[in-house]
């Protein structure tokens, strides 16, 4: 049995990546593929009960970034590893990036400590390809401030998704192969049709890796 893709969709609040991550799977199930969707924190009863907490509690960066990949290590073992044993796709909305720019440039902590969790939690697993969505953090704020009820992170001042933004720069820069950048500026036609058209050079790249 082929093995199935790995594919996660990263930025900063408001950028516009959620929206799209529906859309990417539909695509994908419409050639045939079996499609899981899902999201982190959370994707597991544990998880998601995890993303509660860390979306509405105050606490300490290195409590955050625990809860975090604890809820990242239940989802992984329980969801992702099996879907893609099975040959499905994943289509993931947040993943190891997110720790990295949130709870790294965001928060301030150890970019070592992150990487020593990162290798527990997930030992050998990265996406196949990562959708970066890019977004001026003024301008994302702004979607954000149309928001119902803004969670924990929603709330944060706009350094803070300054920080987090040139982290996913820098992700960026140094995995050219694994991550895209999406101008989260375009309209919504065309970020689909550029996702849908890498989704397409991916599909033969993952086959041949299983040939």
């Amino acid at each position: 049995m082929s093995r199935g893709g790995f594919v996660t969709f990263e930025g900063i609040d408001g950028a516009g990546k959620s929206s799209h991550v529906a859309g990417a799977a539909a695509w994908l199930r419409a050639r045939g593929l079996d499609v899981l969707e899902t999201r982190e924190p959370g994707g597991t009863e544990l998880a998601e009960r995890i993303r509660g907490l860390v979306l509405t509690f105050e606490m300490e960066p290195l409590t955050e970034a625990l809860l975090v990949f604890a809820a990242r290590h239940d989802h992984v073992e329980r969801v992702v590893r099996p879907a893609l044993a099975r040959g499905q796709w994943v289509v993931c909305d947040r993943f190891t990036d997110s720790s990295f720019v949130y709870q790294g440039d965001g928060r301030g902590l150890a970019r070592t400590d992150l990487t020593w969790l990162a290798a527990r939690a997930h030992p050998g697993l990265l996406p196949d390809r990562t959708y970066w969505f890019d977004l001026p953090p003024a301008q994302a704020a702004e979607r954000v401030a149309d928001r119902a009820a803004a969670d924990r992170f929603e709330s944060e001042q706009l350094a803070f998704f300054e920080r987090v933004a040139a982290g996913y720069a820098r992700i960026a820069h140094a995995e050219p192969k694994r991550v895209l950048r999406i101008d989260g500026a375009l309209p919504r036609e065309r970020v689909a049709a550029a996702i849908e058209t890498d989704l397409s050079d991916l599909l033969v790249v993952v086959g041949a890796a299983d040939a």
